[in-house]
């Protein structure tokens, strides 16, 4: 029997792979606004809402997740500020998957690519340059962005119904990705079977998440916010793609997001699966990420971390040292509510001028989000490096534009970069 993998919204007292009620608590975070709902200025004066942010562990199949769940559409709203294409590193892998999966699975060059929660289309240029037909799926106006880049986008949620009425438009699709959103989706179980619905047997589906081997090395707590549903490990995931006649044929570890996974699902009962399937999960296991001990050196560790970060930067203050934040990424808003960082302590994000987040305030703490100009124009004696995972070329190029100020990197540990 399949689990009901279409979950309801609020509070969740069961695993959202295997529905086990034995779920236990590795970390609360607090009650938090959804990361990305950033604030115009005349909404400082308003209520705010905020969600439960706790990081449980099934102790039935292994699955790491939030017992929380947001009603999509105040998630990924309209308006929703967040676009792929304009980190160039993240641009640059994004597209790379494209190519390889053209040249490995060799795909014709007449098939159907769809990627859904597409974006602003930068997988779907990769697919295009190697002469493939595209589709996007994306609900938010970054959809539009898209289109006028040449890609052709449906601006819905994806759904078995939607599913249904491109297969019957386009025919059978060759490949469909899911970047950065299949952890996302409250209902799993219908996202899933929209995709069978796209794919012939043998059709091949892609998806990239958060690892949660890295998450847990790294301490990356602040990629824990109400956007992730679920923090995979491949096990687990092996467990919930069978339930859809769907075999994970590779896997591959990837370093977008501070490590993230990427999973090779083929439609079918397929027996050829790669040497790396299993050797990835004898890691998961030899590392200890389905033992309870290792959750609790991670929580002891995140503790740590806010800690010493609060520390440094309410120290640095006293001193009359200026500290601003460099970036604003989703996960921003989970270390600087956490952390309990405020325009005292970081009086504003600098965000480079291409950025949809300009002008608008952090969710929570309310920190203005302005031009990197400003931060180049000033030089603060310190800049929090918030987009840590990307923090050797981001640095790089804030160097290259004249920033003279030193870098404080927030995780896997608070430290002052040499760079």
């Amino acid at each position: 029997m399949i689990p009901n993998h279409d979950l309801p919204l609020g509070h969740l007292t069961y695993c959202q792979i295997c529905g086990s009620q034995n779920l236990e608590l590795v970390l609360d975070l607090g009650h938090h606004p959804p990361c990305d709902s950033l604030l115009k200025k005349e909404q400082l004066h308003e209520a705010e809402r905020s969600y439960p942010l706790r990081f449980m562990r099934c102790v039935e199949c292994g699955l790491v997740q939030i017992d929380y769940v947001v009603a999509p559409e105040v998630l990924f709203f309209p308006d929703y500020p967040y676009r792929s294409g304009i980190t160039e590193t993240l641009s640059r892998y994004l597209q790379g998957l494209a190519f390889k999966i053209v040249d490995e699975y060799a795909l014709d060059r007449t098939a159907l690519a769809i990627d859904i929660g597409s974006n602003d289309g930068t997988v779907l240029q990769g697919f295009k340059a190697k002469g493939l037909r595209v589709l996007g799926i994306e609900p938010t106006n970054v959809a539009k962005i898209a289109i006028a880049n040449g890609i052709p986008t449906v601006q819905e949620f994806f759904t078995e119904s939607l599913a249904k009425q491109v297969r019957a438009e386009y025919g059978a699709v060759s490949v469909v990705t899911a970047t950065n959103m299949f952890a996302h989706v409250n209902v799993l179980g219908s996202l899933i079977c929209g995709v069978s619905t796209l794919l012939d047997d043998g059709g091949l589906f892609v998806t990239e998440s958060h690892y949660l081997l890295d998450l847990v090395e790294t301490v990356q707590y602040d990629s824990i916010y109400h956007e992730h549903l679920k923090y995979y490990s491949l096990k687990p995931m092996i467990r919930l793609m069978s339930y859809y006649d769907f075999t994970i044929v590779d896997v591959e570890r990837i370093p977008n997001y501070g490590g993230s996974i990427r999973v090779y699902a083929k439609k079918g009962k397929w027996d050829k699966v790669s040497d790396r399937v299993t050797a990835l999960v004898q890691l998961e296991e030899e590392k200890g990420l389905y033992d309870r001990c290792t959750y609790k050196r991670f929580a002891d560790q995140v503790i740590c971390s806010k800690v010493d970060l609060l520390s440094l930067t309410a120290d640095l203050h006293k001193q009359g040292k200026r500290v601003v934040g460099i970036g604003c990424p989703g996960r921003a808003s989970t270390s600087l509510n956490y952390c309990n960082l405020d325009t005292v302590l970081m009086p504003y994000i600098a965000e480079q001028a291409s950025s949809l987040k300009l002008g608008l305030y952090s969710p929570g703490n309310h920190i203005p989000i302005v031009d990197e100009r400003i931060m180049f124009e000033e030089n603060p004696e310190y800049a929090v490096m918030l987009s840590w995972h990307y923090a050797a070329p981001i640095i790089k190029k804030l160097r290259e534009k004249g920033l003279r100020s030193k870098i404080i990197i927030p995780l896997p540990q608070v430290h002052v970069s040499e760079d």
